[in-house]
């Protein structure tokens, strides 16, 4: 998770496009290019620029929208029902949430790699898959179980809360113990969660 704020003073507004502009690409060089780019300003007339809109009293306003990896159509949900179904009995977990994070992840896609670096269906950061000893993050098998084994290790640690678990999925562990064990106030992953549990109804059902 990035996260990077800059602010510069409105009060001279001939300044500010030119201001503006030059903080804008500021943010980009500083490695943002591929991230939604927020703006707001605070009591004092400082205009900040984010991607991550953490501060909830803020009023943001979407500048940037980031560049969207579109997968193909027709992808085939039920090709990995069998190494689902195997980790979902290994570690305990509902068959449909396993599914639910695929399709929020990588959309069934075990080739996809995020502008962060995550990678496979689930989505494993290098060091994550690290920790969870997953040595090819490409292969299906590996990767769901990594995935699934981190999920397990994330219900436990917030005694069974599912929406606390996805946050820490997506934010991570950090970020949910930053706000004191709760939801961080990012649009990102509250919109993840939203998905991720809208997926696994669906799954459910089905």
């Amino acid at each position: 998770m990035n996260h990077k704020t800059m602010g510069t003073s409105t009060k001279p507004t001939g300044l500010v496009p030119f201001v503006f502009m030059a903080l804008f690409a500021a943010f980009f060089c500083a490695g943002s290019a591929f991230a939604d780019i927020y703006k707001y300003e605070d009591e004092n007339g400082v205009l900040h620029l984010t991607n991550v809109p953490s501060n909830p009293k803020a009023r943001y306003v979407m500048i940037l929208k980031e560049k969207r990896v579109h997968f193909p159509k027709g992808i085939d949900i039920r090709k990995y029902d069998k190494i689902i179904a195997k980790a979902a009995s290994k570690f305990n977990l509902d068959v449909a949430l396993i599914k639910a994070v695929i399709k929020a992840e990588s959309n069934f896609n075990h080739q996809a790699v995020s502008r962060a670096g995550a990678k496979g269906l689930m989505q494993l950061m290098p060091q994550t898959a690290s920790a969870l000893n997953v040595d090819d993050v490409f292969h299906p098998g590996d990767n769901i179980e990594g995935g699934a084994r981190y999920l397990r290790y994330l219900l436990n640690l917030y005694n069974g809360n599912l929406t606390l678990a996805l946050a820490a999925y997506n934010a991570g562990e950090g970020a949910v113990a930053k706000y004191n064990y709760g939801v961080p106030p990012y649009r990102e992953t509250r919109n993840y969660i939203r998905r991720v549990l809208a997926f696994y109804e669906t799954y459910s059902k089905s």
